[in-house]
């Protein structure tokens, strides 16, 4: 596991860093296996990154796109994370639709359809007890949760599913479960907004909880996990705070 914290100067550049590492991991996907797998987040971080995507020439029928987490509403609701990603990216280029898998949200039944979009990971990554995505896209809540993984709830002890049911102020949202994530090759957090600062202090600090700040419970199991801040976000971090050691920009 490698772990890297940079903190770009602004929104815009923290964007373009992340544009930079996700295509640049994308091509080294498919040179290995032909195929590059994608999980993303939802928020208004990652948007403007889906935008910069969209301007892109990529082996579109050779990506295969997920979401890490869906508030519980129809497709075209505006609340929905697919909505979002399909209107700032997906609908821009010409993927294939069949491989737009967008987590399910029409059963009437949270637990359903987290069953249902488990049931579609182990058809998609085959027989394997964690299906290892290429990339993960995260953003961060100002109480520290990811995906939609909240502090103190149920969701983030569920260690024998690849979905599982989020709940936030009594709203169910499907989501990745922590061991999903950390399986992944490529972790990235987007991390934006000077109302991020007080729970970034808190999960870089070594004796951080992580049911209190559930960002803390990323740490991947053989990956690459990359914080990306921009200086509203990490100005308040201490050296001796951070977990990581270093702050340089290895290429992507």
């Amino acid at each position: 596991m490698t772990k890297y914290l940079e903190i770009l100067d602004d929104k815009p550049e923290l964007i373009k860093r992340a544009l930079r590492i996700v295509m640049g991991r994308i091509e080294e996907a498919i040179a290995r296996r032909g195929v590059c797998t994608i999980a993303l987040a939802g928020g208004s971080t990652p948007k403007p990154l889906y935008e910069k995507l969209a301007e892109q020439s990529l082996p579109w029928a050779q990506l295969h796109i997920f979401w890490g987490d869906e508030r519980y509403v129809p497709a075209e609701h505006p609340d929905s994370n697919q909505r979002m990603a399909r209107l700032a990216w997906l609908d821009q280029v010409p993927i294939p639709e069949g491989n737009i898998h967008p987590m399910p949200t029409a059963a009437a039944d949270p637990q359903q359809d987290a069953a249902a979009y488990d049931a579609t990971l182990r058809n998609f990554f085959g027989d394997r007890p964690w299906p290892s995505f290429d990339i993960v896209l995260l953003g961060m809540g100002d109480d520290g949760h990811t995906a939609s993984l909240f502090p103190q709830t149920a969701a983030l002890t569920v260690g024998d599913r690849l979905i599982t049911v989020g709940e936030k102020q009594g709203e169910p949202r499907l989501t990745f479960t922590v061991p999903l994530i950390n399986a992944a090759q490529n972790i990235l957090f987007l991390v934006a907004g000077e109302n991020k600062q007080e729970a970034l202090q808190k999960i870089f600090h070594s004796d951080a909880d992580g049911f209190a700040y559930p960002s803390k419970l990323i740490n991947p199991d053989h990956g690459v996990l990359w914080w990306l801040l921009d200086a509203a976000a990490g100005d308040r971090l201490a050296p001796d705070q951070a977990i990581y050691q270093t702050k340089s920009r290895p290429e992507p």
